[in-house]
């Protein structure tokens, strides 16, 4: 019988991007309206800001995101550029290397060297980029796959306290959009907790509990200063 399983590791490079995008933009939208609505701005000026937020907090994820995982990436092909010199000029020496590494995760020296000879026969770059580097096709950097994800979650992370403001009343935005934006966090604590296969109540409890503090902070400065904006 054929056994089969189902593994989530494939989702951590789109997975991770995309719960930060949505999150910031979630945290950074309301944040900000809290805060701006805090200091007795009008709902006009709220929306202005909000609607600046959207723009200007999912650019920035985009190349935030795209220049962090570039210089990942950039790093890993400076490695792998590496070791295909160290192979090419000293094949010995990386197979000793290999079948150490083997020889730490338990195998016999015998095993260790045979299973370092074949791997190295079939893909040396390949068998040294996963068990010396680290390196492997799932995990490896993909600058726009991380800034598209982020860019876009976050977009739509921030239109949701946006909707909420647009229709809440002006007397009580503040408090609308802070109940609404910590279901919406809670919300997305639970859907990255199962997509990703974590427990469920940890991600809603983590995610909602720093929500709770940048929506607080933001609130306070907005009272402290009483600034209102024209």
């Amino acid at each position: 019988m054929r056994h089969s399983e189902f593994h989530r590791s494939h989702r951590i490079g789109w997975l991770r991007a995309a719960v930060l995008g949505a999150n910031d933009g979630i945290i950074s939208t309301a944040s900000l309206i809290i805060g701006v609505a805090a200091a007795g701005a009008s709902n006009d000026s709220i929306l202005m800001t909000g609607v600046a937020c959207l723009v200007s907090g999912s650019m920035s994820m985009a190349a935030g995101e795209y220049v962090s995982v570039s210089s990942q990436s950039d790093t890993e092909a400076a490695d792998l550029a590496r070791e295909r010199l160290e192979l090419a000029n000293d094949h010995e020496s990386e197979l000793k290397e290999l079948t150490g590494i083997y020889m730490q995760r338990g195998l016999s020296a015998e095993l260790a060297h045979e299973v370092a000879v074949q791997l190295t026969a079939h893909d040396a770059l390949g068998a040294h980029a996963r068990d010396e580097l680290g390196i492997t096709d799932t995990m490896n950097a993909k600058p726009m796959q991380a800034a598209v994800a982020s860019a876009a979650t976050f977009a739509v992370g921030a239109i949701l306290p946006l909707l909420v403001t647009y229709f809440a009343p002006e007397s009580n935005i503040a408090n609308y959009v802070g109940a609404t934006s910590l279901f919406f966090l809670a919300a997305l604590g639970g859907l990255a907790a199962k997509a990703g296969g974590a427990n469920i109540t940890v991600g809603i409890a983590r995610v909602a509990f720093w929500g709770v503090i940048a929506m607080a902070a933001t609130a306070g400065v907005g009272k402290l200063f009483g600034v209102v904006t024209a």
